[in-house]
């Protein structure tokens, strides 16, 4: 544990939290893609799987816990509860596009062929384009409240620290895994566009919209 990795693991609750909390205060889920909230929990349950059969820490646990279990949530309160204002005219991109994909790129490159170890290795490159239908949908709306422009920036700001965690545990550690930095810089880089006119439009007060 580092500063680099606890920040990036609390920006990442933020995130959560701050998704969930949209969506129960305004009752409604517009502008949310549900179909990356699809590929988000299929992320954790694929990643934290382990839960059952490695223990690190307590905190370690009670992480996989909260984020399997807000995802799950956040999926009930799209799909069941909110499903009215579900704009699902407008999340339309093929998530399949990026789930097959990923699970073949999975079994080819990994560093270990065992069941959890794939699983694992296919939560890490579908994590990188998971967001991929929340920024269509932006997009294709043209424009983004201001805590769901929140709830991206923190998001992106957790996979950005996880970048340093890794420099850093590279520089004082020795460790080193190409294919989460390779994924994680994939990631991040599909933030930039959106963190430019975060920083802008959005800590100005004005609405963030992003070309078509």
């Amino acid at each position: 544990m580092n500063i680099f990795r606890l920040t990036g693991d609390l920006s990442h609750l933020l995130a959560i939290l701050i998704l969930l909390w949209k969506i129960w205060k305004t009752r409604s889920c517009s502008g949310i893609s549900g179909r990356s909230q699809i590929l988000f929990a299929t992320v954790y349950t694929a990643r934290y799987l382990d839960l059952f059969t490695n223990f690190v820490s307590v905190y370690n646990s009670v992480m996989k816990i909260i984020f399997i279990a807000a995802a799950f949530a956040t999926l009930y309160l799209i799909y069941v509860k909110f499903k009215a204002t579900y704009d699902r005219n407008h999340d339309t991109f093929r998530i399949e596009f990026l789930l097959a994909p990923c699970a073949l790129l999975a079994l080819i490159l990994n560093h270990e062929f065992t069941i959890l170890e794939v699983l694992w290795t296919f939560s890490i490159y579908l994590e990188s384009v998971a967001i991929l239908p929340q920024l269509f949908l932006v997009s294709k709306t043209g424009e983004a409240e201001t805590i769901t422009s929140h709830y991206l920036f923190a998001l992106g700001s957790y996979r950005a620290l996880y970048l340093l965690n890794w420099i850093y545990r590279y520089y004082f550690e020795g460790f080193f895994d190409l294919i989460a930095i390779v994924a994680g810089i994939v990631q991040t880089v599909l933030y930039c566009d959106f963190f430019y006119l975060y920083i802008t439009r959005v800590i100005k007060g004005r609405a963030l919209k992003l070309p078509a």
